[in-house]
């Protein structure tokens, strides 16, 4: 028998030892998946590992195998870190291993749930009658947002899609931003939507909606009809007029969807919240708690003004489980059963923060991306080609004949050279190099390392 207080222990002193060099590796993965295989792969032992044995040999290939998106200088994809309270109460969860479907199976995880998500509907400027479910990522908040949109604008037109499916049901009108995250249509794909029958709404230079442009496609047609906004466009960070295209989506009746992934939590900022302004009018919200509210992966949030809906979409009834009439159960949230409790490290992560904590957050991360924008913008050779409304920068180089062909050569030496990681991406026809900034423990000092090695890297 191991002794399990060991292993722990040998667990413990592998991931503090990663977590205090992180800042200082090399940022991308430098092991090869050939490598990796090598390291850890083979036949299935016949015999079971000496104590201890598995867990040096996961610590050991993470060394080289891990991309250090826990470090203050890992800037792709809008992927936050984990502050210090949110990692130690995963920590806490791996080890409760209790099951967050049910109140009966874990009181605390429901408990702490329901806590939780009244203080995200606070810090998010949202309702607090709003219901909430705790899921993987944005994937899965789009996918429950958009299963309830469905549920409640066909019932009322007088169809139970959850008994009857969608043959013969009333269509449904889905108008979208011409440049909603893949996600949105993700969703639209796996509950029958269809991906490719929406209507797009055209944007501007910055990604936003025109709402002049969505009032004249609502004013086609008629019946069960809903709206997808976003709070934060993935490439340039920009928001599309939220209010006014909740005022468009009211007149229609239509049920509107937000996408906030990452720009819902300018919300938790005094100077920023206006950039959200009208999102207490849609009827659903979708975002992470694994990118600026800085936890574990994987979590997370939707929230909708109608729980009758919400619960209708997602509760199947099974004679085992009898849900008491005073608790809620977390299950009637979301579309997964069995599921860990995502809701803690949320809450290590708000109650170490605070409010102020997490405003502090929030602004200086912008803060951040002007500072390296500015620095970027006085290279010649460079230009930032999205105004930096929020916490991301789009840079590309200029200077050479093919500029297209010279930011991907960027690219590939920035993430070749360590000092830190950015995505490429494609915006509007163009090529360029997008920084995300959203760690909690990046700083000025690794914002001028990013800048220098941007700019080292445009012009070798």
């Amino acid at each position: 028998m191991t002794n399990r207080t060991a292993l722990l222990n040998r667990a413990a002193s592998h991931a503090t030892r990663y977590l205090e060099t992180i800042a200082d590796r090399h940022v991308g993965a430098t092991a090869t998946a050939d490598e990796l295989r090598a390291a850890l792969g083979g036949p299935l032992p016949d015999t079971g590992d000496r104590e201890g044995a598995t867990i040096d040999a996961l610590a050991h290939a993470a060394e080289r195998g891990t991309v250090a998106t826990q470090g203050p200088r890992y800037h792709g994809f809008v992927v936050g870190g984990s502050v210090p309270a949110a990692t130690a109460a995963d920590w806490l969860v791996s080890a409760w291993d209790q099951n967050a479907g049910v109140h009966v199976l874990s009181p605390l995880v429901a408990v702490v749930e329901d806590i939780t998500a009244g203080w995200l509907k606070e810090l998010a400027g949202l309702p607090a009658h709003w219901s909430t479910g705790f899921v993987t990522g944005c994937q899965g908040a789009n996918f429950t947002a958009l299963a309830t949109a469905r549920h409640h604008v066909l019932a009322a037109a007088g169809w139970d899609v959850e008994a009857q499916g969608l043959f013969g049901a009333p269509p449904i009108d889905v108008v979208v931003s011409d440049e909603s995250h893949y996600t949105i249509f993700n969703a639209l794909r796996m509950l029958g939507l269809g991906a490719g029958r929406v209507r797009r709404v055209p944007t501007d230079d910055q990604g936003r909606m025109q709402a002049d442009a969505l009032r004249d496609s609502l004013s086609i047609g008629s019946g069960p009809c809903i709206v997808c906004a976003q709070a934060g466009n993935v490439n340039s960070g920009a928001f599309d007029p939220i209010e006014a295209i909740a005022d468009a989506a009211k007149t229609r009746g239509a049920w509107l969807h937000v996408d906030g992934a990452f720009g819902l939590w300018a919300a938790a900022s005094p100077a920023l919240a206006y950039l959200v302004r009208g999102i207490n009018g849609a009827d659903s919200v979708a975002t992470d708690a694994h990118k600026w509210l800085n936890v574990p992966y994987d979590c997370g949030l939707v929230f909708t003004a109608h729980t009758a809906s919400h619960r209708a979409a997602m509760t199947m009834a099974a004679a085992y489980i009898v849900e008491t009439a005073t608790e809620r159960d977390p299950r009637d949230f979301v579309p997964e059963e069995s599921r860990r409790g995502r809701a803690i490290p949320v809450y290590a992560a708000l109650r170490s923060m605070g409010r102020q904590g997490v405003a502090d957050l929030v602004e200086r991360c912008c803060r951040l991306a002007t500072r390296l924008a500015n620095q970027l913008r006085a290279d010649s050779n460079l230009a930032v080609i999205n105004d930096v409304a929020l916490n991301q920068v789009l840079v590309r180089v200029t200077s050479r004949p093919d500029p297209d062909a010279a930011t991907r050569a960027m690219i590939d030496r920035l993430q070749r050279d360590g000092t830190c990681w950015a995505s490429g991406t494609t915006w509007h026809g163009m090529a360029a190099l997008r920084v995300a900034l959203s760690n909690w423990s990046t700083t000025e000092a690794d914002i001028d390392r990013t800048g220098a090695a941007i700019i080292r890297c445009a012009t070798s």
